[in-house]
């Protein structure tokens, strides 16, 4: 696909190298620090103190045919090498079609679940670390998100500051924050204005919060319910009156999706409508449930060929395509291919939009320097 503006991906993460927590760790915790060993039947796994090895099967399997995606007895040499050597990773997104790339973590994703608050605090600031110098290679086209452990407030908007004056580009959110009080409510604001002020956008992956539980029925069950905890988080924002007090708040929901979105605005507005007097009494919006999400959420998807067709029943200027690279959901390296022919329902402007525009806005990229 031939376009006279640059195709951005919205989500793709790296690889967290061997070394990645070990050499930027606070030392206090370095014996403690996420590492990799090999098994001899599992192949190589990261560990991450007090919770289940994280095999590298998945972790970069774009490209492979669905036949050899495997969970375990993947090393890590076999990786696509761009997940962790930024000059291999220019050339991969040369070879799919792809301009520049949010970049999200790997590791980082399932430590956000970590119940140690003092060690996933740890981790992210090792982690902002080293995904600062990885996009230092080509700040215009590797776009970092940073990680805050949200043991407070305070600290969370002192981590907002720092991984803005790195020059990342966002901010991946926990699931879960780190105090009991949740996200809708007030003892937040100062956080919520200060990522205003800030200009940062901030995601909710993902596979990021601890969910409700074993799914029933086939693990294939549980893959079409890892969207739900991310909707939960939507939900929460919306009925709890945070866009309602933050207008000007973008929040980017990510990797969940995108073709049920007209649905769930619906029913949002349904329970507000219908059922709030006895559901959530004294709760009252000026607008809409659907309005905020229309105009406050973000969100990102792959080869949800759905959201393509639902395109004119939701804002398309809140829909950012994304290519996943390089996990096992990646539409690398056909994503030409593929965007060809799912997107062939849409006008050329939502097309540009939903490519390109959208993202460039919300992260302030230099579309000039993607195009010259």
């Amino acid at each position: 696909m031939t376009t006279a503006y640059p195709i951005i991906s919205a989500d793709s993460h790296i690889t967290e190298p061997p070394n990645c927590y070990i050499d930027h760790i606070d030392p206090a915790f370095r014996d403690r620090a996420p590492h990799m060993v090999t098994h001899p039947e599992r192949g190589d796994q990261f560990i991450v103190e007090g919770m289940r090895p994280i095999a590298m099967g998945l972790v970069a399997a774009a490209g492979k045919p669905p036949e050899e995606i495997t969970v375990t007895g993947v090393m890590f040499d076999e990786l696509h090498r761009s997940g962790w050597d930024p000059k291999h990773r220019l050339a991969d997104q040369d070879r799919d079609g792809v301009a520049a790339e949010v970049i999200y973590p790997t590791v980082g994703m399932v430590v956000c679940n970590h119940e140690d608050l003092d060690y996933k605090k740890a981790c992210f600031d090792a982690y902002n670390r080293w995904i600062t110098h990885y996009c230092s290679e080509s700040p215009h086209r590797l776009l970092g998100a940073g990680q805050t452990a949200l043991r407070s407030v305070e600290e969370g908007i002192a981590d907002l500051v720092r991984i803005k004056d790195a020059g990342l580009r966002g901010v991946m959110m926990p699931g879960e924050a780190g105090i009991d009080d949740d996200y809708d409510q007030p003892v937040w604001d100062p956080f919520w204005q200060a990522a205003i002020d800030l200009e940062l956008p901030l995601s909710f992956h993902i596979l990021t919060t601890r969910g409700s539980g074993r799914p029933r029925g086939s693990r294939l069950n549980g893959f079409l319910g890892i969207i739900r905890d991310i909707q939960d988080i939507m939900g929460t924002l919306v009925f709890g009156g945070v866009f309602e007090r933050f207008p000007e708040l973008k929040v980017v929901c990510v990797e969940a999706d995108a073709g049920w979105v007209p649905h769930y605005m619906y029913r949002m507005d349904h329970a507000y409508n219908r059922h709030r007097n006895w559901m959530a009494p004294g709760t009252t919006l000026s607008r809409l449930p659907s309005e905020y999400f229309a105009e406050n959420i973000y969100v990102t998807f792959q080869d949800d060929w759905t959201a393509f067709k639902q395109a004119d029943h939701m804002n398309w200027r809140r829909l950012m395509w994304a290519n996943d690279f390089p996990h096992s959901d990646s539409t690398w390296p056909w994503s030409q291919e593929m965007l060809t022919k799912h997107g062939a329902n849409l006008t050329a402007e939502q097309r540009q939009a939903i490519l390109s525009g959208n993202v460039a806005e919300l992260y302030k990229i230099n579309v000039d320097a993607l195009v010259s």
